[in-house]
């Protein structure tokens, strides 16, 4: 994890953290890096979500941008994966959506999208960090009659709409389904998309306000949408983040389906179709081992990465996977999307559900759920970049793992988007591993907190 750059792109209290200056140094550095190779004048889109600071980091963004001599075409609020969908479309060299995906409006985020759609490489990543941070070469400032220009895209939002639309083999005609928008990027799109695949669609949560972006609501609230469908008798909700690179699912009864659940639903599906390639579905080390099993039992390959939709992406494709993603909701199908989209991903469970004819219920019985903890521990800036370094902390670490051994395991680990570490236990007895992550991130607060 770089400098500038975690897991999921460079974040921060907006006007604080992730200041004005930051963020055009930002688009300078990024310009000069992605374009070096390049006979052409460069161009880059941009995106944003709702968040109040979104408009102000864009300005700042786009003058760094064009102060080096790119172009740049603005799409406004959109999700995040239609940036990664457009900048191949309109042949640009690179995309930029400012985000901070699940975190309160505060925070903000730039994430770095290649020509080919995919997230930049530590490499490149790297190469921004030194220009930015190192001063490793000057700015290359455009000549007068250089300077970048700006377009407005009006149809961007539109193109991204009917891809997601095209993906869906049968469409989920009748379904009653609640949508919570997160006050975020779907708020623009999810209307649209469903009602276009037959969906009779609720939604909430999608009359965004600067502020309201992920406040109580979207796929980190889930309880709420729970409720809601219950009470209502709707056959399933869908909760999406602020940028809608993911989704949760709650069933008839209000039951959690989240991302392990989403992607052995799909993949035992597309196994059946002929469509699971290499017969492997990729997660991550946080992959619950209830997932493990269930692919034992479906005759499925499983492919752990480290932590992060990246990794996850990577290793689809260097291996020609095609389902792949986090416990989070992050779900990537490789053959319509070159990173997790939330609403591609709902598309694919309702268009199944509607196939099977089944409800959510019943098609989530694939899995069984081992019993999980998660304790988020918030670190300082002196904890940080330490948690595996801390003697105490690997020892207890150590201490647990071999006491859980057999039927249980425990991860610790830094967030990449976000000053915590956190502490994740699994097992078959719930009540020990909850004992035992609470004491762990009690080590972790007194050393690192």
């Amino acid at each position: 994890m770089g400098r500038l750059f975690g897991t999921d792109g460079a974040r921060g209290v907006a006007n604080k953290e992730l200041t004005c200056e930051l963020a055009m140094n930002i688009g300078r550095a990024a310009a000069m890096v992605l374009t070096e190779q390049s006979d052409k004048k460069p161009v880059v889109i941009i995106g944003k979500d709702t968040r109040l600071s979104s408009d102000m980091l864009e300005g700042a963004i786009v003058s760094g941008l064009c102060s080096v001599g790119a172009d740049v075409i603005t799409l406004g609020v959109v999700p995040t994966p239609a940036v990664a969908l457009l900048v191949k479309k309109y042949n640009a060299d690179a995309g930029i959506m400012i985000s901070a995906s699940h975190n309160p409006y505060e925070f903000n985020g730039i994430k770095i999208f290649s020509g080919t759609g995919f997230k930049l490489p530590d490499t490149l990543e790297e190469e921004i960090e030194a220009i930015v941070l190192d001063n490793a070469k000057p700015y290359a400032f455009a000549q007068m009659d250089k300077i970048g220009k700006v377009t407005v895209s009006n149809e961007g939002v539109k193109e991204y709409i009917n891809h997601v639309i095209s993906t869906v083999p049968e469409k989920p005609q009748g379904l009653r389904v609640a949508f919570d928008c997160s006050n975020g990027s779907s708020s623009r799109t999810a209307k649209d998309i469903f009602e276009s695949l037959g969906v009779e669609c609720h939604m909430t949560h999608f009359e965004p306000n600067g502020v309201n972006i992920n406040k109580e609501c979207g796929s980190t609230h889930i309880d709420a949408l729970a409720e809601y469908v219950k009470a209502n008798g709707l056959d399933c909700g869908i909760a999406f983040d602020g940028d809608a690179d993911r989704c949760l699912a709650v069933d008839e009864n209000g039951e959690l389906v989240d991302g392990d659940f989403i992607i052995a639903i799909c993949a035992k599906d597309l196994k059946e179709r002929g469509l699971l390639k290499n017969n492997t579905a990729v997660g991550t080390v946080l992959t619950n081992m209830g997932f493990n099993k269930f692919c034992e039992e479906n005759d499925i390959n499983f492919e752990a990465t480290k932590v992060g939709d990246r990794y996850v992406l990577e290793s689809m494709v260097a291996n020609g996977y095609v389902i792949g993603g986090e416990q989070s909701g992050h779900v990537i199908f490789l053959d319509y999307c070159t990173t997790g989209d939330g609403q591609t991903t709902a598309a694919q469970l309702l268009s199944l559900m509607k196939r099977k004819n089944s409800k959510l219920s019943e098609i989530a019985k694939v899995m069984k759920r081992f019993p999980q903890v998660m304790v988020n521990v918030k670190i300082s800036p002196e904890g940080k970049g330490e948690v595996n370094e801390d003697s105490d902390v690997q020892a207890k670490v150590a201490q647990v793992a071999a006491q859980l051994e057999g039927h249980g395991r425990i991860i610790v680990r830094e967030s990449g988007t976000e000053p915590l570490v956190r502490v994740m236990l699994e097992g078959s007895d719930y009540s020990e591993i909850e004992k035992l992550a609470n004491e762990t991130a009690e080590i972790v607060k007194n050393k690192l907190g």
